[in-house]
């Protein structure tokens, strides 16, 4: 990729950027090279970055017709190269990895992967091994079926067939209760969430259970597609804010995507980008998943945009 033009929005990245690395330069002299360290240090030497990526989380991160990774989680881990472009003061290549729900949290923590830019809830679990992005969504565990299902709710699905994708929050919350409501599901476990989509559309499973915002991008990205018409029906079944996941102890790198989101976040970009995934029609689709920002994401944004004292 070229190495970042000096815009508006660059000019803010670069205020909150010039921090970074404040602690080093405050022990060292005055005119001394700035210390680079953990992430920042290893793209510099390498001159690349490594994304994880998924390969049907619509429309956080999936592939275009070209086989090119897209979408909304892309396009703000686009934005953060670019800030590390400016920290280390050089052009930075960016290296496709595709994960798994199962496999991307280890390649983060292994260091195959820099940034991994999909659709990963941020919990506590999770924090006890990788660092996380402001939130840049959130979610909560729904069940797609197909038109005319008599399921409307977890309780309907006693026992049921029921699709998950493998090391998603969801396969855990269906696990918890089935357990604790006796509700004796058959839970067909999948590598992606094309394949649990699959498992419904072919008839081998009575539902599919993932965060409602991918069923919803599912759906529109396989509208015509495959036979049969589907909806997203219960209630929520789990809490699901979304980030960016990073190696976890890393300073000067938190800092970054910390100050780069809210750089984001006062120029707007960040409210564009949730238009153009969320709200416009979808790469190769003549279908908008049509969500509006909910006010949980819409306070999120706002609260980062506040200047830090």
């Amino acid at each position: 990729m070229q190495y970042l033009r000096k815009t508006p929005l660059t000019a803010v990245l670069l205020l909150g950027l010039a921090s970074v690395v404040q602690a080093q330069t405050e022990t060292v002299a005055p005119n001394a090279p700035l210390a680079l360290s953990g992430t920042l240090a290893k793209v510099r030497e390498t001159g690349t970055v490594a994304i994880g990526y998924r390969v049907s989380s619509v429309p956080f991160s999936y592939l275009s017709a070209r086989g090119e990774p897209i979408g909304y989680s892309i396009a703000l881990c686009r934005a953060l190269v670019a800030s590390m472009e400016e920290a280390v003061h050089k052009s930075l290549a960016i290296q496709w990895t595709p994960v798994t729900a199962e496999s991307r949290i280890d390649a983060v923590v292994d260091g195959q992967i820099d940034l991994e830019c999909g659709s990963t809830t941020n919990n506590l679990e999770r924090q006890q091994r990788v660092g996380f992005s402001p939130t840049i969504f959130v979610s909560g565990t729904k069940l797609l079926v197909r038109k005319g299902s008599p399921i409307k709710g977890f309780r309907d699905l006693a026992g049921k067939t029921v699709a998950v994708t493998r090391g998603t929050t969801n396969e855990k919350t269906l696990r918890e209760l089935s357990e604790k409501f006796k509700l004796n599901l058959h839970l067909l476990v999948q590598a992606d969430h094309a394949e649990s989509f699959a498992q419904v559309t072919n008839g081998r499973a009575d539902a599919f259970a993932t965060d409602d915002v991918l069923l919803y991008g599912l759906i529109a990205q396989n509208k015509g597609k495959v036979p049969g018409s589907y909806q997203v029906v219960s209630e929520f079944l789990s809490y699901d804010p979304y980030g960016i996941m990073f190696r976890k102890g890393d300073p000067q790198l938190t800092k970054l995507v910390n100050d780069s989101f809210r750089a984001l976040a006062v120029d707007g970009e960040i409210a564009r980008q949730y238009k153009r995934w969320f709200l416009q029609k979808l790469p190769q689709s003549s279908t908008s998943i049509d969500l509006p920002m909910g006010p949980q994401l819409e306070t999120i944004i706002e609260t980062l945009a506040v200047p830090a004292e």
